[in-house]
């Protein structure tokens, strides 16, 4: 086993017992590179410093607590946290009650599963087989690691021939990086030729997927509906299905397949707070107010508490009337969260929820000035409900100050004509046109910098520049022949940058749907077509 020595192996068990118990079972395989972990909190501290190949994770973390952390829910926030990728192994050790019971509820999977008792020999016998599998998608998980969706497709398909046994996943890998890249037309192929030969629920999932990205979410939610039907225990699906009826305008058929979602997997917080959400919206406060008291609940557990959760159970609360239940949480929000750097953002916002439920007028505008100051890493879907509160309050200023900084996040994931029908359904489009006005102003500015970095040499700074001005002006025809060419000049000058290869291909296409005529496209498409061929990205 000498090709054991140089792994490196995390233990994460609440037992000292049984942390021994592991290490002398890996010192015994050869592995000698272990640390240990007795908690999730602590397990997370180590992951955000280091990684490593191997992640032994015992499923009941809780020590004795019902509502703590266990391996399932810490693996949901190593994942969506990005604190493990695609190369580590994590290997879950739990009894075999508990496993019948989690397998098939979890849709985020661990690598394998371990069932207590076990030997040596089990043990050793996962990992290889973990690490033969990890050896043969090796090179597609790294292109993915660089960004290189499209050569981690072809990747895919010469893995698929080489290792036959692995074919099914290799395909799936294949359709969700086609996913990615926006290619639903290929993701629905792959899709469907796995359904004409099995009619595995991976793929019908992943079918409905690409259906609902394509905004046909009738099919879609049909699909999913017949999914349920025969994998009662299928939990993505259920999400999905609730994201198309909302999608759909059916508020009260979406919250009820989130409920019956989470009466089967119970402790999943994203779904919890988006049963919450929906609860809400369909006007059904009682839900509500559960979802969002248990996740607050649940959420003390990790490392990843967002106090944005409690400003969700005070406003359930206040819709409800309740505002002693409102008060009492926001002091619990103060207390328990002081330190988390959206704390006061939060706080001072469900003040102003709670003053203006109560009718205090001078106390709304003061706690909504200090929300807006505040507020600079609070969600794009936070940040919007207070620009509308604003409105609300005719601080009209504030609203229009916290919409421009939604949009100025790229990453906030909110686009301009979101952020701008805040103001659109509030009926003050002269908002929306004078924030739109300023937008387009910021990406005239940066195309001018873009400029001056392009004559300085810096065709990297300037293609950045240039993206900022397109998100902002998304629709801007200059901007993005601007983007185009800059991008083209980087690549031609620093190499291929597959990424940035994808979003030339996308603004090239844009332009050809906006003006096949322009005078620029020709000489854009030329340039493209000749850095695929100097680089050997050509067909």
């Amino acid at each position: 086993m000498q090709e054991n020595a140089n792994l490196t192996v995390l233990v994460i068990d609440p037992n000292p017992v049984m942390r021994a118990s592991l290490h002398n079972m890996l010192t015994l395989a050869s592995i000698s590179k272990i640390d240990f972990a007795v908690s999730s909190g602590t397990a997370i501290k180590q992951l955000a410093k280091r990684s490593y190949d191997i992640i032994l994770c015992e499923y009941d973390l809780g020590s004795g607590l019902d509502d703590g952390q266990d391996g399932q829910q810490l693996l949901e926030d190593l994942r969506h946290h990005k604190l493990i990728g695609l190369l580590t192994i994590f290997i879950m050790i739990t009894s075999e009650g508990v496993y019948s019971k989690v397998v098939s509820a979890a849709e985020l999977t661990p690598t394998d599963y371990i069932l207590k008792p076990f030997t040596v020999d089990a043990l050793a016998g996962r990992i290889a087989r973990a690490l033969e599998r990890r050896s043969v998608f090796l090179p597609a998980f790294q292109l993915i690691g660089q960004d290189n969706a499209r050569e981690a497709i072809a990747s895919c398909v010469r893995g698929e021939a080489s290792h036959p046994r692995y074919a099914p996943e290799f395909v799936r890998l294949r359709a969700e990086l086609h996913a990615s890249l926006n290619e639903q037309a290929e993701a629905e192929v792959l899709y469907g030729a796995v359904l004409a030969a099995k009619p595995a629920g991976w793929a019908r999932l992943g079918l409905a997927r690409t259906l609902a990205a394509q905004q046909r979410f009738d099919e879609a939610e049909a699909l999913l509906a017949a999914l349920v039907a025969d994998h009662p225990k299928l939990m993505a699906a259920y999400d999905l299905r609730s994201r198309c009826l909302e999608m759909t305008g059916a508020p009260k058929l979406a919250q009820s397949a989130l409920e019956d979602a989470v009466a089967i997997s119970p402790h999943m917080v994203r779904r919890l707070r988006k049963l919450g959400e929906v609860a809400l919206e369909a006007g059904d406060l009682a839900v509500a107010e559960k979802s969002f008291r248990q996740v607050v609940a649940k959420a003390r557990y990790s490392e990843f508490r967002d106090p944005e959760d409690h400003v969700n159970l005070i406003k359930a609360l206040i819709r409800k009337g309740d505002a002693a239940q409102a008060g009492a949480i926001i002091r619990d929000l103060e207390k328990s969260l002081r330190g988390n750097p959206n704390t006061e953002a939060c706080k001072a916002f469900s003040k102003a929820m709670l003053a203006e439920a109560t009718g205090n007028a001078d106390a709304v505008h003061e706690e909504l000035h200090a929300a807006v100051r505040a507020g600079a890493g609070l969600s794009g879907k936070l940040k919007l409900a207070l620009a509308r509160s604003c409105l609300a309050s005719q601080l009209d200023t504030r609203a229009s100050e916290v919409v421009l900084s939604v949009i100025n996040d790229a990453g906030s994931g909110v686009t301009v004509q979101q952020a701008t029908s805040v103001f659109v359904k509030a009926g003050r489009p002269d908002l929306a046109d004078s924030v739109k006005l300023q937008l387009k102003a910021q990406a005239q500015q940066r195309l001018e910098v873009a400029l001056e970095k392009t004559g300085a040499g810096d065709f990297k700074g300037a293609v950045q520049t240039l993206l900022e001005a397109r998100h902002l002006s998304p629709g801007n025809l200059p901007v993005m022949i601007a983007a185009a060419g800059a991008i083209l000049r980087q690549i031609d000058a620093m190499g291929w940058a597959p990424q940035l290869a994808e979003h030339c291909a996308g603004m090239l296409d844009t332009i050809r749907k906006l003006d096949s005529a322009h005078p620029e496209l020709a000489r854009l498409n030329n340039a493209y077509t000749a850095a695929k061929r100097k680089y050997g990205m050509s067909a």
